[in-house]
């Protein structure tokens, strides 16, 4: 499949262009997420940041209030709802222009969070945990899916992650998902290999390295790399510690093909991807 030379999204009737690299800012509205955990609980404390990170040139507010870090606990469908319904509600009502995204696996929590108007689906599963998810987002037509890799549960999925050939399983996994969605009828597709969702740390940067080939299926990629433990373990520190590392991940994933990158630090991801355009405008990438 040949690779378009920029990628467009119909979130809803609205086009959001990726011929300019696009910022996800992470708002987790839960107790324990691995960097930011009970930050944002609080509806008021939410809408608070997602108008920073706005302000601060997110185009895309990616909600969450179900705690994927490894052997995170489980909670119910209603905990997460919980969470995330009064945080939605409150953003679209002060900020009825901001793009929103769902970060659930689960699809009674996309469909209410549909009915209260976010944009997109960010599935750390894949369908894989709910099979009602993608004939669900196909449904909808105009709601882009953002798919992702992951090994396992976030409960299991870094208890000795093993890959015949990493790069290949994962293009594979990619190839059989494209067929399901398609066959459902999602019409935008986001790929995500999932750093840190069921590799060990060498694999994470193998796998960042070697992005590019995924541009070869003919969608737009997606790097979660922000405070991930690919990071600051290896650099023996914490996750609110490596923001000026982050930034040189950052920028070796838009060298290999990303378009969307999902950060808790809009601000400083936004220089990145400033510095990278004017880069590749003169042509030096």
């Amino acid at each position: 499949m040949s690779r378009p030379d920029f990628y467009t999204l119909d979130c809803r009737g609205r086009v959001l262009a990726l011929d300019t690299p696009r910022l996800m800012g992470i708002l987790n509205v839960t107790p324990d997420s691995f960097s930011d955990g009970g930050r944002f609980l609080h509806p008021d404390s939410a809408l608070s940041h997602a108008e920073a990170m706005i302000n601060a040139g997110a185009d895309i507010i990616d909600i969450g209030g179900y705690s994927s870090r490894p052997y995170a606990d489980d909670i119910s469908v209603e905990e997460e709802l919980s969470r995330v319904n009064p945080v939605i509600e409150a953003i679209r009502h002060h900020f009825p222009e901001a793009l929103l995204s769902i970060d659930t696996f689960r699809s009674r929590v996309a469909q209410e969070a549909y009915d209260r108007g976010i944009h997109m689906v960010n599935d750390i599963s894949g369908g894989q945990l709910d099979p009602a998810m993608i004939p669900l987002i196909g449904s909808w037509k105009q709601v882009p899916y953002l798919l992702m890799h992951m090994q396992g549960t976030p409960q299991t999925m870094q208890d000795s992650p093993h890959y015949d050939d990493l790069v290949q399983d994962i293009w594979m996994y990619f190839v059989q998902k494209i067929e399901e969605t398609r066959a459902a009828g999602i019409m935008d597709l986001v790929l995500d290999p999932g750093f840190g969702f069921g590799k060990t740390i060498d694999q994470n940067f193998r796998l960042l390295d070697a992005m590019d080939q995924f541009q070869e299926l003919g969608y737009p990629l997606l790097a979660g790399l922000s405070r991930k433990s690919m990071l600051y373990k290896a650099l023996d520190t914490h996750p609110e510690d490596v923001l000026p590392q982050a930034q040189v991940l950052h920028d070796h994933a838009l060298r290999r093909g990303a378009r969307i990158l999902r950060v808790h630090d809009v601000t400083e991801a936004r220089k990145t991807i400033q510095l990278f355009q004017r880069m590749q405008d003169n042509g030096f990438v």
